[in-house]
């Protein structure tokens, strides 16, 4: 009791020496700790040993006079000095004192030192390091930011602040980088759009990764952030079922013939990409719409880059979005495999019931059977008459198929029919055109087959094409200089008359005119979106009437809430149209409203 200050005394000034940079002779003070530790052990049993002694009047006091330290020394660093400076100075300080434990000290003295010299060194300092976190993140410097995490992850809620800032951050320049896209006007390409969002989250998600250790709750802040500016931007502002409409068109042309991404791992890297905008998107059911009449353009005017491309994808939606999601794409996928089957067998078929003659007349044609339940397809919106050519061949394609199937009912869906004629007027050239064509743009220039001019009105009796298909594919055959018109400058429309270029031009022997025309793909863009609205009603109506018919009875607050728990993964349902459709089933006496607001299921 007498000397245990004095002994104290120089111990602490052996390690303020140390602490100082200076050389000391360590063994003394290991001796030191060693007799107080000795101190309390219990003669009578030596297995049997307290520290009280060591704790009260050596961890004690070496505590204290550590927190003095440091106080002294990080208020004057500070003052003196970066705040990236005073972290890498905090960050070596608590490593020394760790080696201490090591060097000279007790064991059980370490929890309770590092827990000082954290409280002093970061959680005194950690206004002063949040404060400096929006300037590491606006110059992106990621190896501080690391250590700033490393620092502020090891005290109490030290990171909460941080990663609300971080969230806004990640916001804002994904915010930024779309009105960057949107400033181009109209003129932006699908793939603009997605890239702008790809880039702002592989720059974040690398960060996270990198400096803040993959966290989860930063990966929570990151998917925050990227969920509202991938559905709610400048771009989307008109309508939020933009950003699924973007991404559809353009994983649409990722998957499309002549796409850039010729090598395959390539382009399955940017499928993988594709999914991190998917998971994003809230309204799911938007996504799958286009992308549905998107592949179904694929399949049928078999322009897809790759089979194996377009199931990997699907897959990879199936994963995210489950079986039901993908049903009617896959059975889409198994309506080509077994129209390229039947195309077999109608071969067999023809071989053995035609005779030579008839066999020379024929068209190649190629067939494909589509189920009218999974192909988002629509009958023509024109009526047409078909040349004699293709009617003859499509007659003798039913009696086959009616020959295998009994019952089933053939639409034909001319607006998506195409084909190729050969040129046999044009004078001077070594080898003939060939024009590759949609089925009504056949329907017209067949015509010429026999008469070198005709009116209007002559094509349009003849073809019975609505005007709004008519013209702009007699406007396609004018730009083209296929047919001239006459009063020459005139638009195609009734009053004016059409004569074949003999003398047509053009570089490459075969010549594309079946180009899709600017008013259709809008009306089409108008059409699924109609579609959207009504699948949606379907989905909600059907979630109410499954939850009713398990629940038998329920409050009208609990049924919305409910409802919006099982469709949320396919859109953000509005509680205004979950009213409504409740309404609805009310009429049609699928469920009855009860007295204190309970709705019941009528069996």
């Amino acid at each position: 009791m007498k000397v245990h200050e004095k002994v104290m005394d120089a111990v602490l000034n052996l390690v303020e020496k140390q602490r100082n940079g200076e050389t000391i002779e360590q063994s003394q003070i290991k001796s030191i700790v060693d007799s107080f530790v000795s101190l309390g052990l219990d003669e009578s049993d030596s297995s049997k040993s307290t520290l009280e002694v060591y704790r009260m009047y050596f961890e004690k006091p070496f505590i204290a006079a550590t927190k003095v330290y440091y106080e002294n020394e990080s208020r004057q660093f500070v003052a003196e000095n970066s705040v990236v400076e005073y972290m890498k100075k905090a960050e070596a300080r608590l490593e020394e004192e760790k080696a201490r434990v090591g060097l000279y000290l007790h064991p059980d003295i370490s929890k309770h030192l590092t827990d000082t010299c954290l409280d002093v060194l970061v959680t005194a300092h950690s206004e002063l390091l949040r404060d400096e976190f929006q300037v590491l993140l606006d110059n992106e410097r990621q190896e501080d930011l690391a250590r700033m995490y490393r620092l502020l992850s090891r005290i109490k809620e030290g990171l909460d602040p941080l990663r609300t800032k971080f969230e806004t951050h990640v916001r804002k320049a994904g915010l930024a980088a779309v009105e960057k896209v949107a400033a181009e006007g109209e003129a932006f390409e699908p793939k603009m759009y997605v890239d702008a969002l790809l880039q702002v989250h592989t720059r974040y998600q690398s960060l996270v990764n990198e400096a803040f250790n993959g966290e989860s709750e930063f990966v929570r802040s990151l998917d925050n952030a990227c969920r509202e500016f991938v559905n709610r931007n400048k771009i989307c502002a008109s309508s939020s079922t933009k950003s699924p409409e973007l991404l559809a068109k353009y994983t649409d042309s990722l998957l499309k013939k002549g796409s850039k991404a010729a090598e395959e791992s390539e382009l399955e890297e940017m499928l993988v990409q594709i999914m991190t905008v998917f998971k994003y998107i809230e309204d799911k059911d938007v996504f799958q719409k286009f992308y549905s009449k998107m592949l179904a353009k694929r399949l049928v005017h078999v322009s897809s880059v790759s089979d194996d491309a377009e199931t990997s994808m699907i897959s990879k939606l199936k994963e995210a979005c489950g079986f039901e999601y993908t049903n009617k794409l896959q059975r889409m996928f198994q309506d080509i495999q077994i129209s390229k089957d039947l195309n077999a067998s109608y071969k067999d078929w023809q071989d053995k019931v035609l005779d030579d003659d008839d066999r020379r007349k024929l068209v190649d044609a190629h067939f494909q059977i589509l189920g009218t339940g999974f192909w988002p397809l629509q009958a023509p919106s024109t009526d047409f008459l078909a040349p004699p050519e293709i009617v003859k061949t499509a007659e003798r394609f039913q009696n086959f198929y009616f020959d295998k199937h009994n019952g089933r009912k053939l639409t034909w869906l001319w607006q998506l029919c195409k084909g190729e004629i050969k040129t046999n007027y044009i004078k001077n050239t070594k080898v003939p055109y060939t024009f590759q064509v949609s089925t009504f743009q056949m329907g017209i220039l067949l015509l010429f087959n026999e008469t070198d001019t005709l009116t209007y009105e002559d094509i349009q009796k003849a073809t019975t094409l609505a005007p709004e298909i008519l013209e702009p594919n007699l406007g396609i055959f004018l730009k083209a200089k296929v047919l001239l018109i006459s009063p020459e400058g005139s638009k195609p429309e009734p009053g004016t008359s059409f004569t074949l270029n003999y003398n047509f031009r053009h570089k490459k022997v075969k010549v594309n005119l079946n180009i899709q025309i600017k008013s259709e793909q809008k009306v089409e863009s108008d059409d699924t979106h109609k579609t959207i609205e009504e699948d949606r009603k379907l989905l909600l109506q059907s979630a109410i009437v499954r939850i009713m018919k398990s629940r038998k009875k329920m409050k009208h607050v609990q049924l919305v809430q409910e409802v919006i728990q099982q469709v949320k993964s396919r859109f953000p349902p509005k509680v205004p149209d979950i009213k409504k459709n409740i309404e609805a089933l009310m009429e049609k006496d699928y469920i009855e409203r009860l007295d204190g607001d309970e709705i019941a299921y009528i069996a």
